[in-house]
């Protein structure tokens, strides 16, 4: 089984994009993604948070709502705003923010593959965010939201996917964020086989966005595999949909923290304690750290720069990463927050929103302290999931965003 393949991409009638285009499911919650639909009828987020068509006290995780999200699917199918291709394909795929550009492959990948650990992962993913793309994806037999993985750049890949791009783009079109978003189809025969080749002679894939629904592609691909007699191996369910850059085309922002209270310190107390392990430097305004090592620290207004003592470092790949450092030298021992994926008095926020939406957050008085991090390399998450570790909760955060509605992959 190969480690990618080419498949019958379902897209939006050309000339139909901008009407279709969403930003991926899970960036906004039903109150965002209800204002974005509005007045929008053909929005891909009437499939991916089908909610919004239900009544507002509708549990999420309801059947209703994926019985609705494959009704608004098959609707906007039989209405003609998405059409199946003719046959398999593989699509460049070119984002641009501002000056930065990335371009990569829309590609079916190898479930099997995902299962040996050669598409490689590296972080936990919860169970009921699991279970809500398994569900989501048997009752639209389709997966609409794709996995954004990342290969070491390749100068066959790279060249092929560079010299589609200097065609005029299948699908063009720019986002309500301003981010655009291109697409071209490869279906010639010679090119398909080329890249099937070059992505075959390489060792290993990472997941850099998209835990859950790899995963959940996995469980789906079992039961299935399970219930049909004749299964080959070949079937669609063995790929699930993916977007695969090179990792030099990464573009990873910091991943900032907040915390609700001081764990019954006071600030002197608290400095006291930050001191044990940080050097501490106020400063005037807004520190975002130049290096790893280094965390802004927002508190009662005043910023100061952090920067952990050399005896508290660590070679170690996943203990050495500036998260797990602030973690085990600050957040747990000084905050007494041990489990940040289930406790509530922290919570994170995207490098996008800008170091001013930690002070907004502070000064609000519903958080006492902030933390700007230094943005994780895609060197240090290839390490971690290359020694078959996982990195700490919110560790990366990548710009810009994948769309969803552009490409679906559907499980005939």
């Amino acid at each position: 089984m190969s480690l990618i393949k080419p498949f019958t991409g379902l897209r939006p009638v050309a000339g139909r994009e901008a009407e279709v285009v969403a930003p991926p499911y899970d960036v906004m919650n039903r109150e965002e993604a209800k204002a974005m639909a509005e007045g929008r009828p053909w929005s891909f987020l009437h499939i991916s948070h089908p909610e919004i068509d239900l009544p507002d006290e509708t549990d999420p995780y309801d059947p209703a709502v994926y019985a609705k999200g494959w009704e608004n699917l098959e609707h906007m199918i039989a209405e003609g705003l998405l059409v199946r291709d003719k046959q398999p394909s593989y699509y460049v795929y070119r984002l641009t923010m501002d000056k930065h550009v990335q371009t990569g492959i829309v590609a079916g990948a190898s479930v099997e593959a995902y299962d040996a650990d050669r598409i490689k992962k590296h972080e936990f993913t919860r169970p009921i965010k699991e279970d809500d793309r398994v569900r989501q994806i048997d009752a639209l037999n389709a997966q609409t939201g794709p996995v954004f993985l990342v290969y070491r750049a390749n100068e066959v890949v790279d060249g092929l996917l560079a010299e589609k791009a200097k065609q005029a783009p299948d699908m063009d079109v720019t986002a309500a964020d301003g981010v655009r978003h291109e697409v071209w189809v490869i279906d010639d025969a010679d090119t398909v086989q080329r890249l099937t080749d070059a992505f075959e002679a390489m060792d290993a894939l990472y997941v850099a966005d998209g835990h859950h629904r790899s995963a959940a592609a996995s469980r789906v691909a079992a039961a299935r595999k399970t219930a049909n007699p004749s299964h080959t191996g070949e079937e669609s369910y063995n790929y699930f949909l993916s977007v695969i850059f090179p990792h030099d085309q990464m573009r990873i922002l910091d991943y900032n923290r907040v915390v609700r209270d001081l764990n019954g310190l006071d600030r002197d107390a608290f400095l006291a304690r930050v001191g044990e392990r940080f050097r501490m430097e106020e400063r005037g305004a807004a520190v975002r750290p130049i290096d790893a090592g280094r965390f802004g620290m927002y508190l009662q207004g005043q910023w100061c720069c952090l920067m952990l003592k050399d005896e508290y470092r660590s070679d170690d790949p996943v203990k050495g990463l500036d998260v797990a450092l602030l973690a085990d030298n600050l957040i747990e021992p000084v905050l007494g927050i041990s489990d940040p994926r289930r406790d509530d008095r922290i919570d994170f926020v995207g490098g996008i929103r800008g170091l001013g939406e930690l002070e907004k957050r502070v000064d609000s008085g519903d958080w006492a302290v902030a933390f700007a991090m230094y943005p994780t390399s895609m060197e240090a998450l290839m390490r971690v999931a290359d020694a078959g570790e996982v990195m700490p909760p919110k560790s990366t955060w990548f710009e810009p965003k994948l769309a969803d509605g552009l490409v679906s992959h559907v499980l005939d």
